[in-house]
């Protein structure tokens, strides 16, 4: 049987060629992302596969919830999550629209072929897509300290120059760092970080 990758990409494909031709690629994007959590929360999993639960009832259960929990809330954890992917700071002034009528339709297809656990790879596989049809990279910067905006400015404006291509840029914290960062792009990983340095100083002394 194929893995779940190879099953999820002609969805993918389907969906992100919809949406970049009606001008959606984001809306669609973001629901994918929030339910492709949903699909991995061990419980959630489990009632996907209770056959006593309607393929309808399934699919209505993943769009309510974004409607509710996203489009409909001034703040809420899946929120607050969706904001931290898009790069931006929490804020219960965000706005997003609900679930449109062919993206109801996309989930309710996925759930009647028994294919909502694709989600999470239909999911990477729709962001492949974006980033080519973009020609757009996902930066993931570590750094010791939480970066500043004139940090992220200007790591994300050399990245982009250097790369030629618009960069995304995702961080997170590691104090074991002790100073600086590490920035991945792809395969490609940039160690400026002090832990790095002295590790590559103490390579250079036993060598």
């Amino acid at each position: 049987m194929a893995d779940l990758s190879t099953l999820a990409r002609p969805y993918a494909k389907a969906a992100f060629d919809y949406a970049n031709e009606n001008g959606v690629v984001n809306e669609w994007e973001n629901f994918l992302f929030i339910a492709s959590h949903v699909v991995n929360d061990k419980s959630f999993s489990t009632w996907l596969d209770n056959p006593a639960v309607s393929a309808e009832h399934k699919s209505a259960a993943l769009v309510d919830l974004y409607d509710t929990q996203v489009a409909g809330s001034n703040d809420s954890a899946f929120k607050q999550l969706l904001d931290k992917n898009r790069g931006a700071q929490p804020s219960a002034d965000t706005s997003y629209p609900k679930v449109s009528v062919a993206l109801s339709n996309f989930v309710k297809q996925l759930s009647e072929q028994e294919r909502l656990a694709l989600l999470p790879e239909v999911y990477e596989h729709y962001r492949r897509h974006k980033a080519i049809s973009l020609k757009q990279l996902d930066a993931y910067v570590t750094s010791a300290y939480p970066l500043t905006d004139a940090q992220r400015e200007t790591i994300q404006t050399r990245l982009a120059a250097s790369l030629n291509a618009s960069v995304v840029i995702h961080e997170s914290v590691d104090p074991s760092l002790l100073a600086g960062a590490t920035i991945k792009v792809g395969d490609k990983i940039i160690d400026d970080s002090m832990r790095g340095k002295l590790q590559q100083l103490k390579t250079q002394l036993t060598a």
